[in-house]
C-alpha cells in the first residue's frame, strides 16, 4: 500500500484497500472545500476499507464527519461502495452520472431475474452449464443490490458548484455506461477514475445487461480526452502520471492490436463461441491459471471486441444457443 500523500495544497491521495483483490487498493482523492472536504470516489464497502479512509482523513487533519460531497467516477463497488456509509456519518451528498445510477436499486429487478439473466448470457456465449452455475454463484450480488443510490445525478460538461473548487464532469463511457472523469482546469488536473490508468487497461466488457457497444464508446472517450490541457492525471488505481497524450495513444493502439488478434482467432476457428475464442487469446497469464471470475471478465472483454468487429462488418454472429462467430466473407 502506498502512503497517504499530500498531492497539492488542499488535495490528498488516500489509498483504500480492496480486500482479496489483485488491484489491492483504490485511490480516493480528498479535496479541501470551504470548511469541509470533497471526496472523489469512496472505496470498497468493508470495515478495513472504512478504517483506512478514516485514517487517511485524520492524516490530513479532518474527519469523515466533515465530508460535504462524494463525487463517484462510476458505480463499481470499489468506487461507490463506501459512499453510503460516508453519507450516513456526515450528511454528504453522493453524486454519480445518471447512466450509472440507472442499474442500481429497483433498476436491477429481482435477484432471481438477475441470476437468470447472468446464467443465460454465459451459456449463450458458450460457457458450459456447470461452469456458468459456479460462476454466477460466486458473484456477490449484494454489492449491486445494496449499493447506495446517488442524491445528485451528474451530466457531461456540468460544472460542479463547490466552495473553492472548480471541477467539470467529463463523461467517458466504456468501463461503465456513465463513467465520468473530473477535470480541474485551474491546476490542469484530470481525475480519471478507471478510464485511464498508467500501466494497465481497464476492463471493457459485454455482460448480461450491457446495452450498446462499450468498446466503441471507450475508444471515442479516449479521443475526447485529447482536447483537455492536462499536466497530471490522477487515476483510481496504480499511481499518478503525466503525458496523458502518450498514454491515450498507447491504449488506443492496444485495442487496435487486440481487435486484430480477435479477428485472426475467428478466421482460424470459424464457428467458435466467445468462450472458445477467449480461451485461445493471449492474456497476462495462462487461461488455466484463471479463476471463475477472471474467466467471466475475459469472456466479457472478448465479446466486446467481437461486438465491435461485427459492427464494422468484419465478422458475423449466428445462432442463439450458443452464439457462434464467423468471418464475414464465409457467411
Amino acid at each position: 500500500m502506498p502512503p497517504v500523500e499530500r498531492v497539492r495544497d488542499g488535495l490528498w491521495s488516500i489509498p483504500v484497500p480492496i480486500p482479496d483483490n489483485p488491484l489491492r487498493y483504490v485511490l480516493v482523492y480528498a479535496l479541501e472545500s470551504g470548511d469541509g472536504v470533497v471526496l472523489i470516489d469512496a472505496g470498497w464497502p468493508a470495515d478495513v476499507s472504512w478504517q483506512a479512509l478514516r485514517g487517511g482523513l485524520a492524516e490530513m487533519g479532518t474527519t469523515v464527519e466533515n465530508v460535504k460531497a462524494v463525487l463517484v467516477t462510476h458505480n463499481h463497488a470499489d468506487h461507490l461502495g463506501l459512499a453510503g456509509r460516508v453519507r450516513e456519518a456526515s450528511g454528504a451528498y453522493v453524486a454519480l452520472h445518471a447512466l450509472d445510477a440507472a442499474p442500481l436499486g429497483e433498476g436491477l429487478g429481482t435477484r432471481e431475474r438477475w441470476r437468470s439473466d447472468h446464467l443465460s448470457h454465459l451459456v449463450r456465449n458458450g460457457m458450459p452449464d456447470a461452469d456458468a452455475t459456479t460462476t454466477v454463484d460466486a458473484m456477490n450480488a449484494d454489492l449491486l443490490f445494496e449499493a447506495p443510490s446517488p442524491d445528485v445525478l451528474l451530466q457531461d460538461g456540468e460544472r460542479i458548484k463547490l466552495p473553492d473548487l472548480d471541477l467539470r464532469v467529463v463523461w467517458t463511457p466504456g468501463h461503465s455506461p456513465g463513467h465520468s472523469c473530473f477535470y480541474e482546469p485551474g491546476r490542469r488536473l484530470m481525475f480519471s477514475g478507471d478510464h485511464v490508468l498508467p500501466r494497465i487497461t481497464p476492463a471493457i466488457g459485454v455482460y448480461s445487461r450491457t446495452v450498446g457497444d462499450p468498446l466503441a464508446d471507450f475508444l471515442v472517450s479516449l479521443e475526447r480526452l485529447e482536447r483537455y490541457d492536462v499536466e497530471e492525471v490522477l487515476p483510481a488505481h496504480e499511481y499518478r502520471f503525466r503525458r496523458l497524450d502518450q498514454r491515450l495513444a498507447q491504449m488506443a493502439r492496444h485495442h487496435t492490436e487486440r481487435l486484430a488478434e480477435t479477428f485472426a482467432a475467428v478466421r482460424a476457428a470459424p464457428g467458435a463461441t466467445g468462450w472458445e475464442l477467449a480461451a485461445h487469446l493471449e492474456w497476462s497469464r495462462p487461461w488455466s491459471a484463471f479463476g471463475v471470475q477472471q474467466r467471466r471478465f475475459a469472456l466479457g472483454e472478448t465479446l466486446a471486441h467481437l461486438k465491435l468487429l461485427a459492427a464494422r462488418q468484419e465478422i458475423t454472429e449466428h445462432g442463439a444457443g450458443p452464439t457462434r462467430w464467423y468471418p464475414a466473407a464465409s457467411r
